[in-house]
């Protein structure tokens, strides 16, 4: 259970971190460059290829901070909730300095190199 400072600053902290990654979404959504042009009378074939290659990075990094974003705003219900630094798979309590180095984790370390295993098949 979170002291009531701890639960302030960590409700800064989820909020400064949200706010940063709406940021970079809006930055990724005035930069989209929308749909690439096939005509390669006007784009040499090697440039049509890159221009492909960048938006399928642009693409992957919009999913990315999407992802970011859902995982910060239920880090910020279950600090409403009360259940901020409070492992979602076993209950555990989240170590601070794992807080702190990324207050969006919903798991503590032992879950999520669990989780990390199952993915990977082992």
């Amino acid at each position: 259970m979170l002291t009531p400072e701890e639960r302030a600053h960590f409700t800064r902290r989820v909020d400064d971190a949200l706010k940063d990654v709406r940021r970079a979404m809006d930055l990724a959504a005035a930069n989209d460059t929308g749909t690439v042009v096939l005509d390669q009378s006007s784009v040499g074939r090697l440039s049509r290829m890159d221009a492909l290659q960048q938006q399928a990075m642009a693409a992957g990094w919009k999913e990315t901070l999407l992802r970011e974003e859902r995982r910060l705003v239920a880090a910020w219900a279950r600090l409403g909730e009360g259940s901020f630094g409070v492992c979602c798979r076993c209950g555990a309590p989240i170590p601070q300095d794992r807080l702190e180095a990324d207050p969006g984790t919903p798991f503590c370390t032992d879950c999520q190199a669990e989780i990390e295993a199952e993915r990977a098949g082992h």
